[in-house]
């Protein structure tokens, strides 16, 4: 099964990742690549980037940096926002990892965003000020979930996901083929 993990982030940081990822050339460098112009400087490389926690629905990423006295065996590690992580990876292309323990905590089947999708063309009967319900239908929830992310009520959306984990294995099983390796 593919699993998305949700990582929301501002406006601003947004706009840095896609700037860095479409290669766009500024005539003064933003942040990053400062940042990045500054390692160079110094020989020192970014390895990758790992979003390894969260915690408190805060992820925490960082990056595993390498050269001069700072080797594979023995990186220098700096905490980051995953934000500023991702915009530096995408300008030099650095793997981004996340770890499992962060997937098991957040990550969201990716046929949830496009189940959701096709449902809530069908039926948008969504009401954010609906509070939530224990006892309501996980579809229904789940449904609650997609619709507070496309609005970007990112509260609700961890409040409704947090509930979904509390209910259980119980979730709806999609209409396609059963997933083999359940």
């Amino acid at each position: 099964m593919e699993i998305a993990v949700p990582i929301f982030i501002g406006t601003l940081e947004l706009q840095s990742i896609l700037i860095g990822k479409e290669g766009v050339t500024l005539s003064r460098p933003l942040t990053h690549d400062l940042f990045l112009d500054m390692l160079n400087a110094v020989n020192l490389t970014i390895k990758k980037v790992e979003v390894h926690e969260l915690i408190d629905n805060t992820f925490r990423a960082r990056l595993v940096i390498t050269g001069g006295e700072f080797t594979n065996e023995k990186p220098m590690i700096l905490d980051s926002r995953p934000s500023d992580a991702f915009a530096l990876a995408v300008r030099k292309k650095y793997p981004i990892y996340i770890a499992s323990n962060v997937v098991e905590q957040a990550g969201i089947p990716l046929n949830f965003f496009t189940e959701s999708m096709e449902r809530n063309e069908k039926d948008n009967d969504y009401n954010s000020s609906e509070p939530l319900d224990l006892k309501k239908n996980p579809q229904t929830l789940m449904d609650q979930l997609e619709q507070a992310v496309a609005e970007e009520e990112y509260e609700r959306a961890a409040e409704i996901r947090d509930l979904l984990k509390m209910l259980g294995p119980g979730e709806p099983q999609s209409d396609s083929e059963p997933d083999p390796e359940l």
